[in-house]
């Protein structure tokens, strides 16, 4: 047990950037791809990773103390403080059977793949962190083992099948072939979609589709994602109360990272191409029938600016919903960069931008309530763990927690060990609504991307 914790330690301590091209080359060398063209690809994709990185921590730095700074001039006061991820990121490594996960996360894609429950092969190992959180909230909830992994084996299964029917949509927006985003955030497409056939049905929504293509066409130099990242830097300072020579620098720094991001994006393309090429080849070869699909995290799809756009366009938004909301107890801050939002609309609603600005407004309570309910059990487990630095009568929570609606419900039928049944039936409500959006995911992707190969995986 010790030497298998060691070594999965090890493995993450090395870092996205050297972790997912390991196993990508590893996955080179299964599928029999040439040793040099291998090499390139993989060591392209620790490139991109780490350019990604780069940029995003850029964008993040320069963004994150404007928007915390416009949190302060509101002057809201709530008792439970966002802190983002990297907190939970640490409660979650701190549960002595976390590295139990990753074996767990593998057994469950081996049988499924095997079974034709899937097509993807989830290499993100990165993110597994997000299952062991799910199993720790249901334990500490439930007292009971069993239930965590079997919580947490659920979301495994979710990711897997996720990815399956958001595959044509990922291979859309970036332009690879093969691949998909197996990231829990994704799993909000599900509330996503139907909020977005209602957006379908409305005079004026559903005969727009404002993409950063179309956003070009349409205003000329104002549509390139320079001068757009300039004028929503400048539009975050102003709000921010920041001065003048602050404000041009906010400006020009949001204006560096929309023109890299889509640069630094590319090279995804010219790594994982490779790879995709030579899976589908081996499986077609062995596997007749079969399309196997790469599993990856969200990054892939950080190039797209309608990302970026509408991520910064929310941001009052959040703000203001915090402070109006019955119900909420938190204080937007660490997280306010709602990434999972954002990148799932532009999944969703195929780039269109105010689209997306709608259904991660509609989406926001969700994520501000469910980070409340989750807070005091948060709280408990970071005084637990230690390191976490906890004012008396505050709490601390994450308002972008993944896959929000799953994790409610999972963790509420949990407590039937405690004598509380209402969670069965929001199970059940969940799964009726996952079915309900696989079948409308699957008619949708035979519509939109007719002529493509259709999924392999068993109905």
């Amino acid at each position: 047990m010790e030497i298998l914790k060691t070594i999965v330690n090890y493995v993450l301590d090395l870092g996205a950037g050297v972790f997912m091209p390991a196993i990508m080359f590893l996955l080179g060398l299964v599928v029999r791809m040439p040793l040099k063209k291998n090499i390139t690809a993989a060591l392209t994709l620790g490139v991109a990773f780490t350019g990604i990185s780069l940029v995003m921590g850029f964008m993040t730095d320069a963004i994150s103390p404007a928007a915390q700074q416009l949190v302060k001039h509101t002057g809201i006061k709530l008792t439970a403080l966002d802190v983002g991820w990297p907190p939970l990121s640490a409660i979650s490594w701190a549960w002595p059977l976390a590295f139990l996960m990753f074996p767990y996360q593998i057994g469950i894609n081996i049988v499924m793949l095997i079974f034709k429950w899937t097509d993807t092969l989830n290499v993100d190992m990165w993110n597994v962190w997000n299952k062991i959180l799910t199993a720790v909230l249901i334990y500490f909830v439930s007292k009971n083992m069993i239930l965590a992994f079997i919580g947490a084996g659920v979301q495994i299964i979710l990711e897997l099948k996720n990815g399956d029917l958001i595959q044509k949509s990922v291979e859309e927006a970036t332009g690879i072939p093969g691949v998909t985003v197996t990231h829990p955030h994704a799993l909000v497409a599900m509330p996503m979609t139907y909020l977005d056939m209602v957006l379908d049905r409305i005079p004026g929504i559903k005969d727009v589709h404002l993409d950063a293509a179309t956003m070009k066409k349409k205003v000329g130099i104002f549509g390139e994602n320079h001068i757009m990242g300039f004028i929503l830097g400048i539009f975050i300072a102003i709000l921010a109360g920041y001065n003048f020579k602050k404000t041009l620098v906010l400006g020009v720094q949001a204006a560096t990272a929309l023109l890299l991001l889509p640069m630094v994006a590319k090279l995804f393309m010219e790594a994982l191409a490779p790879f995709s090429d030579a899976t589908s080849t081996f499986v077609k070869k062995r596997f007749p029938g079969r399309d196997f699909i790469i599993g990856l995290d969200w990054p892939i799809l950080a190039g797209k600016p309608e990302i970026w756009v509408v991520m910064i366009l929310i941001i009052p938004i959040i703000l203001l919903m915090a402070f109006i909301i019955p119900g909420n107890s938190i204080l937007p801050f660490g997280g306010i960069l709602m990434t999972g939002l954002a990148f799932t609309a532009l999944l969703v609603t195929r780039g269109d931008m105010v689209k997306m600005l709608i259904l991660s407004t509609l989406l926001i309570p969700v994520f501000l309530w469910v980070g409340s309910y989750l807070a005091p059990g948060i709280t408990d487990l970071a005084k637990a763990v230690g390191g976490i630095d906890i004012p008396a009568g505050q709490m601390i929570t994450r308002m972008g927690i993944e896959a929000p609606i799953f994790r409610y419900a999972i963790i509420e039928a949990s407590k039937v060990t405690i004598g509380s049944y209402i969670g069965i039936l929001y199970i059940l409500l969940y799964a009726a609504g996952w079915f309900g959006y696989r079948k409308i995911m699957l008619k949708r992707n035979k519509q939109l991307f007719a002529g493509t190969k259709e999924d392999s995986v068993e109905e």
